[in-house]
Protein backbone atom coordinates (compact mmCIF):
# COMPACT_ATOMS: atom_id res chain seq x y z
CA UNK A 1 0.00 0.00 0.00
CA UNK A 2 1.32 3.44 -0.92
CA UNK A 3 2.37 5.51 2.09
CA UNK A 4 0.43 8.76 1.78
CA UNK A 5 -0.17 11.84 3.87
CA UNK A 6 -1.63 11.21 7.30
CA UNK A 7 -4.97 12.93 7.00
CA UNK A 8 -6.77 14.04 10.12
CA UNK A 9 -8.01 10.86 11.74
CA UNK A 10 -11.42 10.59 13.32
CA UNK A 11 -13.56 7.83 14.69
CA UNK A 12 -17.06 7.41 13.38
CA UNK A 13 -19.65 9.32 15.38
CA UNK A 14 -22.00 7.31 17.56
CA UNK A 15 -25.08 8.54 15.70
CA UNK A 16 -25.99 10.56 12.61
CA UNK A 17 -26.23 14.33 12.86
CA UNK A 18 -27.17 17.17 10.58
CA UNK A 19 -30.26 18.82 9.15
CA UNK A 20 -31.68 15.62 7.63
CA UNK A 21 -31.82 13.49 10.79
CA UNK A 22 -35.21 11.75 10.76
CA UNK A 23 -35.43 11.59 6.98
CA UNK A 24 -35.87 8.02 5.72
CA UNK A 25 -34.50 7.09 2.30
CA UNK A 26 -34.81 3.78 0.45
CA UNK A 27 -32.04 3.53 -2.14
CA UNK A 28 -32.71 0.84 -4.74
CA UNK A 29 -30.25 2.36 -7.21
CA UNK A 30 -27.05 0.83 -8.52
CA UNK A 31 -23.62 2.18 -9.41
CA UNK A 32 -22.66 5.84 -9.05
CA UNK A 33 -25.45 8.34 -9.81
CA UNK A 34 -28.02 7.10 -7.30
CA UNK A 35 -25.35 6.34 -4.72
CA UNK A 36 -23.96 9.87 -5.10
CA UNK A 37 -27.44 11.24 -4.47
CA UNK A 38 -28.06 9.15 -1.36
CA UNK A 39 -24.51 9.74 -0.08
CA UNK A 40 -25.16 13.46 0.19
CA UNK A 41 -28.39 12.81 2.06
CA UNK A 42 -26.73 10.27 4.37
CA UNK A 43 -23.79 12.58 5.11
CA UNK A 44 -26.22 15.13 6.52
CA UNK A 45 -28.14 12.74 8.72
CA UNK A 46 -30.69 10.92 6.58
CA UNK A 47 -31.20 7.23 7.32
CA UNK A 48 -30.33 5.74 3.93
CA UNK A 49 -31.22 2.08 3.51
CA UNK A 50 -29.53 0.41 0.55
CA UNK A 51 -31.94 -2.22 -0.76
CA UNK A 52 -29.41 -4.27 -2.71
CA UNK A 53 -30.14 -6.92 -5.33
CA UNK A 54 -29.22 -10.50 -4.48
CA UNK A 55 -27.00 -12.38 -4.78
CA UNK A 56 -24.12 -9.90 -5.25
CA UNK A 57 -25.53 -6.58 -4.07
CA UNK A 58 -24.89 -3.22 -5.68
CA UNK A 59 -22.56 -3.77 -8.68
CA UNK A 60 -20.47 -0.92 -7.28
CA UNK A 61 -19.09 -3.49 -4.85
CA UNK A 62 -17.33 -5.19 -7.76
CA UNK A 63 -15.28 -2.10 -8.71
CA UNK A 64 -12.11 -3.01 -6.90
CA UNK A 65 -8.50 -1.95 -6.47
CA UNK A 66 -6.15 -4.72 -5.34
CA UNK A 67 -9.12 -6.77 -4.21
CA UNK A 68 -10.76 -4.03 -2.16
CA UNK A 69 -14.11 -2.43 -3.02
CA UNK A 70 -12.82 1.12 -2.96
CA UNK A 71 -15.84 2.63 -4.71
CA UNK A 72 -18.20 0.97 -2.25
CA UNK A 73 -16.13 2.11 0.73
CA UNK A 74 -16.53 5.68 -0.55
CA UNK A 75 -20.14 5.79 -1.76
CA UNK A 76 -21.58 3.30 0.74
CA UNK A 77 -20.53 5.17 3.86
CA UNK A 78 -23.18 6.33 6.34
CA UNK A 79 -25.71 3.86 4.88
CA UNK A 80 -27.37 0.64 6.04
CA UNK A 81 -27.81 -2.45 3.86
CA UNK A 82 -30.44 -5.12 3.32
CA UNK A 83 -30.28 -7.65 0.49
CA UNK A 84 -33.41 -8.39 -1.54
CA UNK A 85 -34.21 -10.83 -4.32
CA UNK A 86 -36.55 -8.54 -6.23
CA UNK A 87 -38.14 -11.58 -7.94
CA UNK A 88 -38.45 -13.56 -4.72
CA UNK A 89 -41.63 -14.54 -2.92
CA UNK A 90 -43.03 -11.56 -1.07
CA UNK A 91 -40.42 -9.11 -2.39
CA UNK A 92 -42.86 -6.58 -3.84
CA UNK A 93 -45.11 -6.75 -0.78
CA UNK A 94 -42.07 -6.10 1.40
CA UNK A 95 -41.06 -3.14 -0.75
CA UNK A 96 -44.52 -1.67 -0.39
CA UNK A 97 -44.31 -2.00 3.38
CA UNK A 98 -40.92 -0.33 3.42
CA UNK A 99 -42.29 2.49 1.28
CA UNK A 100 -44.97 3.17 3.88
CA UNK A 101 -42.25 4.21 6.32
CA UNK A 102 -40.04 6.09 3.84
CA UNK A 103 -39.87 9.72 2.80
CA UNK A 104 -37.79 9.17 -0.34
CA UNK A 105 -37.16 6.27 -2.70
CA UNK A 106 -34.37 6.24 -5.29
CA UNK A 107 -34.28 3.76 -8.16
CA UNK A 108 -32.21 3.36 -11.30
CA UNK A 109 -33.87 0.41 -13.03
CA UNK A 110 -34.37 0.50 -16.77
CA UNK A 111 -37.55 2.53 -17.40
CA UNK A 112 -40.60 0.31 -17.22
CA UNK A 113 -39.19 -2.04 -14.58
CA UNK A 114 -41.04 -0.51 -11.66
CA UNK A 115 -44.23 -0.62 -13.73
CA UNK A 116 -43.74 -4.36 -14.29
CA UNK A 117 -43.43 -4.74 -10.52
CA UNK A 118 -46.74 -2.94 -10.08
CA UNK A 119 -44.99 0.10 -8.61
CA UNK A 120 -45.21 2.69 -11.37
CA UNK A 121 -45.35 6.38 -10.62
CA UNK A 122 -49.15 6.41 -10.86
CA UNK A 123 -49.45 3.62 -8.28
CA UNK A 124 -46.93 5.26 -5.96
CA UNK A 125 -48.68 8.63 -6.21
CA UNK A 126 -51.99 6.95 -5.34
CA UNK A 127 -50.81 4.60 -2.59
CA UNK A 128 -47.91 6.58 -1.12
CA UNK A 129 -48.86 10.20 -1.69
CA UNK A 130 -46.15 11.65 0.58
CA UNK A 131 -43.29 9.70 -1.00
CA UNK A 132 -40.70 11.47 -3.15
CA UNK A 133 -39.63 9.08 -5.91
CA UNK A 134 -36.34 9.78 -7.70
CA UNK A 135 -36.05 7.81 -10.94
CA UNK A 136 -32.52 7.80 -12.34
CA UNK A 137 -31.96 6.62 -15.91
CA UNK A 138 -29.66 7.23 -18.81
CA UNK A 139 -32.15 8.86 -21.18
CA UNK A 140 -35.24 9.59 -19.10
CA UNK A 141 -38.51 7.78 -18.48
CA UNK A 142 -39.96 8.82 -21.86
CA UNK A 143 -38.72 9.35 -25.40
CA UNK A 144 -37.36 7.11 -28.16
CA UNK A 145 -34.20 6.22 -26.21
CA UNK A 146 -35.78 5.64 -22.81
CA UNK A 147 -35.39 1.86 -22.93
CA UNK A 148 -31.68 2.01 -23.80
CA UNK A 149 -29.14 0.97 -21.16
CA UNK A 150 -28.23 4.09 -19.23
CA UNK A 151 -24.49 3.96 -18.60
CA UNK A 152 -22.70 7.28 -18.14
CA UNK A 153 -20.25 6.50 -20.93
CA UNK A 154 -23.07 6.47 -23.46
CA UNK A 155 -24.48 9.82 -22.43
CA UNK A 156 -21.03 11.39 -22.14
CA UNK A 157 -20.69 10.51 -25.81
CA UNK A 158 -24.20 11.51 -26.92
CA UNK A 159 -24.39 14.71 -24.86
CA UNK A 160 -21.84 16.52 -26.99
CA UNK A 161 -19.29 16.55 -24.18
CA UNK A 162 -16.85 14.03 -25.67
CA UNK A 163 -16.99 15.80 -29.04
CA UNK A 164 -15.73 18.96 -27.34
CA UNK A 165 -13.12 17.19 -25.24
CA UNK A 166 -9.68 16.38 -26.67
CA UNK A 167 -6.78 17.88 -28.54
CA UNK A 168 -7.48 20.10 -31.54
CA UNK A 169 -6.01 17.62 -34.00
CA UNK A 170 -7.02 14.54 -32.03
CA UNK A 171 -10.01 12.30 -31.47
CA UNK A 172 -12.87 13.00 -29.07
CA UNK A 173 -12.17 11.98 -25.47
CA UNK A 174 -14.52 10.47 -22.91
CA UNK A 175 -13.81 11.51 -19.31
CA UNK A 176 -11.80 8.93 -17.34
CA UNK A 177 -14.11 9.32 -14.32
CA UNK A 178 -17.84 8.82 -13.78
CA UNK A 179 -18.54 12.44 -14.68
CA UNK A 180 -22.13 12.06 -15.91
CA UNK A 181 -23.04 10.05 -12.83
CA UNK A 182 -21.44 12.53 -10.46
CA UNK A 183 -23.19 15.52 -12.04
CA UNK A 184 -26.47 13.61 -12.05
CA UNK A 185 -26.00 12.70 -8.40
CA UNK A 186 -25.66 16.38 -7.51
CA UNK A 187 -28.81 17.18 -9.48
CA UNK A 188 -30.53 14.25 -7.80
CA UNK A 189 -29.86 15.39 -4.24
CA UNK A 190 -30.93 18.92 -5.14
CA UNK A 191 -34.12 17.61 -6.74
CA UNK A 192 -34.97 15.50 -3.69
CA UNK A 193 -34.59 18.49 -1.39
CA UNK A 194 -36.75 20.69 -3.63
CA UNK A 195 -39.42 17.98 -3.77
CA UNK A 196 -39.34 17.65 0.02
CA UNK A 197 -39.64 21.41 0.36
CA UNK A 198 -42.73 21.24 -1.83
CA UNK A 199 -44.10 18.41 0.30
CA UNK A 200 -43.66 20.60 3.37
CA UNK A 201 -46.00 23.10 1.74
CA UNK A 202 -48.52 20.77 0.08
CA UNK A 203 -48.32 17.49 1.96
CA UNK A 204 -47.72 15.60 -1.28
CA UNK A 205 -44.63 14.00 -2.74
CA UNK A 206 -43.83 13.75 -6.42
CA UNK A 207 -41.78 11.88 -9.01
CA UNK A 208 -38.43 13.19 -10.22
CA UNK A 209 -37.39 12.03 -13.71
CA UNK A 210 -33.59 12.40 -13.65
CA UNK A 211 -31.83 11.71 -16.95
CA UNK A 212 -28.05 11.38 -17.03
CA UNK A 213 -28.14 12.65 -20.61
CA UNK A 214 -29.88 15.86 -19.67
CA UNK A 215 -27.60 16.43 -16.69
CA UNK A 216 -24.58 16.04 -18.95
CA UNK A 217 -26.04 18.26 -21.68
CA UNK A 218 -26.43 21.03 -19.11
CA UNK A 219 -22.63 21.18 -18.87
CA UNK A 220 -22.54 22.55 -22.42
CA UNK A 221 -24.05 25.84 -21.26
CA UNK A 222 -24.75 28.20 -24.18
CA UNK A 223 -23.31 25.97 -26.91
CA UNK A 224 -26.69 25.25 -28.57
CA UNK A 225 -27.21 29.00 -28.83
CA UNK A 226 -23.67 29.48 -30.12
CA UNK A 227 -24.36 26.80 -32.74
CA UNK A 228 -27.53 28.59 -33.84
CA UNK A 229 -25.58 31.82 -34.27
CA UNK A 230 -22.60 30.30 -36.08
CA UNK A 231 -23.95 27.16 -37.73
CA UNK A 232 -20.80 25.31 -36.65
CA UNK A 233 -20.12 23.12 -33.59
CA UNK A 234 -17.24 24.46 -31.56
CA UNK A 235 -13.99 22.62 -32.28
CA UNK A 236 -11.86 20.77 -29.77
CA UNK A 237 -9.13 22.97 -28.35
CA UNK A 238 -7.27 20.69 -25.97
CA UNK A 239 -6.55 22.57 -22.75
CA UNK A 240 -7.41 25.86 -24.38
CA UNK A 241 -10.74 27.63 -24.58
CA UNK A 242 -13.06 28.86 -27.30
CA UNK A 243 -14.22 31.54 -24.90
CA UNK A 244 -11.24 33.22 -23.27
CA UNK A 245 -7.49 33.70 -23.66
CA UNK A 246 -5.02 33.16 -22.15
CA UNK A 247 -6.49 29.95 -20.81
CA UNK A 248 -4.33 26.86 -21.16
CA UNK A 249 -1.87 24.49 -19.55
CA UNK A 250 1.81 25.32 -19.92
CA UNK A 251 4.87 23.18 -19.26
CA UNK A 252 7.49 24.44 -16.81
CA UNK A 253 11.26 24.07 -17.20
CA UNK A 254 11.31 21.08 -14.84
CA UNK A 255 8.55 19.24 -16.73
CA UNK A 256 5.52 20.11 -14.61
CA UNK A 257 2.34 21.81 -15.83
CA UNK A 258 0.74 25.09 -14.83
CA UNK A 259 -2.89 26.00 -15.51
CA UNK A 260 -3.65 29.63 -16.31
CA UNK A 261 -7.09 31.19 -16.63
CA UNK A 262 -7.01 34.93 -17.29
CA UNK A 263 -10.64 35.09 -18.38
CA UNK A 264 -11.26 38.60 -17.06
CA UNK A 265 -9.71 41.59 -18.82
CA UNK A 266 -7.96 42.87 -15.69
CA UNK A 267 -6.40 39.48 -14.96
CA UNK A 268 -5.06 39.18 -18.49
CA UNK A 269 -3.60 42.69 -18.30
CA UNK A 270 -1.97 41.91 -14.96
CA UNK A 271 -0.46 38.71 -16.34
CA UNK A 272 1.05 40.42 -19.40
CA UNK A 273 2.58 43.18 -17.27
CA UNK A 274 3.98 40.72 -14.75
CA UNK A 275 5.79 38.59 -17.34
CA UNK A 276 7.30 41.63 -19.03
CA UNK A 277 4.91 41.98 -21.98
CA UNK A 278 2.90 45.08 -21.07
CA UNK A 279 2.93 46.05 -24.76
CA UNK A 280 0.34 43.33 -25.35
CA UNK A 281 -2.22 45.37 -23.46
CA UNK A 282 -2.20 48.04 -26.17
CA UNK A 283 -1.62 45.73 -29.13
CA UNK A 284 -4.97 45.34 -30.99
CA UNK A 285 -4.23 41.63 -31.44
CA UNK A 286 -4.27 41.07 -27.65
CA UNK A 287 -5.96 44.11 -26.09
CA UNK A 288 -9.41 42.50 -25.82
CA UNK A 289 -10.54 39.00 -24.98
CA UNK A 290 -12.18 38.54 -28.39
CA UNK A 291 -8.94 39.53 -30.10
CA UNK A 292 -6.91 37.21 -27.87
CA UNK A 293 -9.18 34.27 -28.64
CA UNK A 294 -8.67 34.96 -32.36
CA UNK A 295 -4.89 35.00 -31.77
CA UNK A 296 -4.76 32.42 -28.99
CA UNK A 297 -1.84 30.54 -30.57
CA UNK A 298 0.32 33.64 -30.36
CA UNK A 299 -0.80 34.38 -26.80
CA UNK A 300 -0.03 30.82 -25.73
CA UNK A 301 3.41 30.98 -27.34
CA UNK A 302 4.29 34.11 -25.35
CA UNK A 303 2.91 32.93 -22.02
CA UNK A 304 4.13 29.39 -22.53
CA UNK A 305 7.57 30.63 -23.53
CA UNK A 306 7.87 32.53 -20.27
CA UNK A 307 6.77 29.48 -18.25
CA UNK A 308 9.16 27.17 -20.10
CA UNK A 309 12.16 29.09 -18.75
CA UNK A 310 11.22 28.60 -15.07
CA UNK A 311 10.67 25.75 -12.65
CA UNK A 312 7.18 25.03 -11.33
CA UNK A 313 7.77 26.21 -7.77
CA UNK A 314 9.27 29.49 -8.98
CA UNK A 315 6.27 30.05 -11.24
CA UNK A 316 3.80 29.32 -8.45
CA UNK A 317 5.55 31.71 -6.04
CA UNK A 318 5.69 34.42 -8.73
CA UNK A 319 2.04 34.04 -9.66
CA UNK A 320 0.95 34.15 -6.03
CA UNK A 321 2.99 37.31 -5.42
CA UNK A 322 1.72 39.03 -8.58
CA UNK A 323 -1.93 38.03 -8.21
CA UNK A 324 -1.88 35.95 -11.40
CA UNK A 325 -4.68 33.38 -11.71
CA UNK A 326 -2.57 30.27 -12.13
CA UNK A 327 -2.13 26.96 -10.32
CA UNK A 328 -0.08 23.80 -10.72
CA UNK A 329 -1.70 20.69 -12.18
CA UNK A 330 -1.84 18.06 -9.47
CA UNK A 331 -1.99 14.30 -9.46
CA UNK A 332 -3.39 12.50 -6.43
CA UNK A 333 0.23 12.08 -5.38
CA UNK A 334 0.58 15.87 -5.23
CA UNK A 335 -2.71 16.28 -3.39
CA UNK A 336 -1.69 14.06 -0.50
CA UNK A 337 1.37 16.21 0.25
CA UNK A 338 -0.23 19.66 -0.05
CA UNK A 339 -0.80 21.49 3.26
CA UNK A 340 -3.98 23.15 2.05
CA UNK A 341 -5.69 19.80 1.52
CA UNK A 342 -4.48 18.65 4.94
CA UNK A 343 -5.35 21.77 6.92
CA UNK A 344 -8.78 22.10 5.30
CA UNK A 345 -9.36 18.39 6.05
CA UNK A 346 -10.54 17.86 2.51
CA UNK A 347 -9.96 14.17 3.18
CA UNK A 348 -10.45 12.42 6.51
CA UNK A 349 -8.95 9.13 7.67
CA UNK A 350 -11.59 6.80 9.14
CA UNK A 351 -11.41 3.28 10.58
CA UNK A 352 -11.74 0.32 8.21
CA UNK A 353 -11.99 -3.35 9.12
CA UNK A 354 -9.99 -4.56 6.10
CA UNK A 355 -7.36 -1.85 5.75
CA UNK A 356 -7.11 -0.40 9.24
CA UNK A 357 -8.09 3.04 8.01
CA UNK A 358 -9.04 4.66 4.72
CA UNK A 359 -9.14 8.25 3.44
CA UNK A 360 -12.53 9.55 2.40
CA UNK A 361 -13.67 13.00 1.34
CA UNK A 362 -15.17 15.16 4.05
CA UNK A 363 -18.95 15.73 3.73
CA UNK A 364 -19.81 18.63 1.42
CA UNK A 365 -20.89 21.36 1.46
CA UNK A 366 -19.58 22.81 4.73
CA UNK A 367 -22.51 24.11 6.80
CA UNK A 368 -21.62 26.34 9.76
CA UNK A 369 -24.42 25.22 12.09
CA UNK A 370 -25.48 21.76 10.92
CA UNK A 371 -22.48 20.20 9.19
CA UNK A 372 -22.41 16.72 7.75
CA UNK A 373 -20.78 13.90 9.64
CA UNK A 374 -19.26 10.45 9.27
CA UNK A 375 -21.03 7.94 11.46
CA UNK A 376 -20.67 4.49 9.93
CA UNK A 377 -18.50 2.72 7.34
CA UNK A 378 -19.91 1.26 4.16
CA UNK A 379 -21.90 -1.83 5.19
CA UNK A 380 -21.49 -5.45 4.20
CA UNK A 381 -24.31 -6.75 2.04
CA UNK A 382 -27.34 -7.22 4.30
CA UNK A 383 -25.40 -6.17 7.38
CA UNK A 384 -28.28 -4.28 9.03
CA UNK A 385 -31.09 -6.33 7.48
CA UNK A 386 -32.94 -7.41 10.58
CA UNK A 387 -32.48 -4.01 12.18
CA UNK A 388 -33.99 -2.36 9.11
CA UNK A 389 -36.96 -4.73 9.01
CA UNK A 390 -37.71 -4.05 12.68
CA UNK A 391 -37.32 -0.28 12.21
CA UNK A 392 -39.82 -0.36 9.35
CA UNK A 393 -42.38 -2.31 11.38
CA UNK A 394 -41.96 -5.75 9.80
CA UNK A 395 -43.00 -8.46 12.27
CA UNK A 396 -40.21 -10.79 13.37
CA UNK A 397 -41.97 -13.97 12.19
CA UNK A 398 -42.55 -12.50 8.75
CA UNK A 399 -38.97 -11.24 8.57
CA UNK A 400 -37.62 -14.68 9.45
CA UNK A 401 -39.82 -16.28 6.79
CA UNK A 402 -38.52 -13.88 4.11
CA UNK A 403 -34.97 -14.65 5.19
CA UNK A 404 -35.59 -18.39 5.26
CA UNK A 405 -36.88 -18.54 1.67
CA UNK A 406 -33.99 -16.38 0.41
CA UNK A 407 -36.01 -13.32 -0.54
CA UNK A 408 -34.10 -11.23 2.00
CA UNK A 409 -30.47 -11.37 3.05
CA UNK A 410 -30.34 -9.92 6.52
CA UNK A 411 -27.39 -10.34 8.84
CA UNK A 412 -27.32 -9.28 12.47
CA UNK A 413 -29.47 -10.79 15.21
CA UNK A 414 -30.18 -14.54 15.00
CA UNK A 415 -27.50 -15.16 12.38
CA UNK A 416 -24.76 -17.69 12.77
Amino acid sequence: MTDTQNWTRRDFAAAPSGPLVGLRVLDLSRLVAGNMTSLQLADFGADVVKVEPLPAGDPLRAWKQKGHSTFWKTYGRNKRSIGLDFRGDGAVDLLRDLMVGADVMIESFRPGTLEKMGLGSDVITRDFPRLVLLRVSGFGQTGPYSKRPGFGTLVEGMSGFAHRNGEAAGDPLLPPLALADMISGLYGANAVMMALRSRDATGRGQTVDLSLLEAMVSVLGPEPLDYRLTGTPKPRVGNGSNTSSPRNVYRSLDGHFIAVSASIQSTAARLFRAIGHDEMNSDPRYATNEARVAHCGEVDAIVGGWMAERDRDEIVRFCDAEGITAAPLYSVGDIVTDRHFTEREIFTEVPDVELGSVPTHTPLPRLSETPGNLWRPAPDLGEQGREILRDYGIADDRAEQLIAVGTVLAKGDNTE
